[in-house]
């Protein structure tokens, strides 16, 4: 004789074909409406309706256009991870823990690169536009 399986504690995991990827999409929709008030996320997705239009301006070629474009939303992209990691953190507890401050730090590292990377990505396609 076979027990019933207990119900699964995530429905997502039960669902099949299409139903899953409608539930997938509405779950990173609602991902992106969390990731909006956040100062920091909301700072680079004004940047960003203004870079990716400006890079096709820029971009000499495709390659450069998509280049520039990839670095505008890889910053968007680390800053979600960023922010999950920070919710997850401050889910286990308020108190101060070493380990909670490495991985919010490490966090605000991976951030910092991508801005870097994508500045300095957007400073030679500006230079090579406009100067060389």
């Amino acid at each position: 004789m076979t027990l019933p399986l207990p119900d699964p504690v995530n429905p997502q995991k039960s669902r099949k074909g299409l139903s899953r990827v409608f539930h997938a999409g509405a779950y990173s929709i609602a991902g992106l409406r969390a990731a909006w008030f956040e100062k920091a996320f909301q700072q680079e997705a004004i940047c960003a309706l203004f870079m990716l239009p400006a890079a096709f301006w820029v971009g000499r070629s495709w390659e450069q256009t998509a280049l520039l474009c990839a670095t505008v939303m890889l910053v968007l992209i680390v800053e979600l991870l960023n922010t999950g990691i920070e919710a997850a953190i401050d889910r286990i507890g308020p108190e101060w823990h070493e380990l909670s401050k490495k991985a919010k730090d490490m966090g605000s590292a991976a951030v910092l690169l991508s801005l870097l990377l994508c500045g300095g990505v957007w400073a030679a396609a500006l230079y090579h536009r406009f100067i060389a």
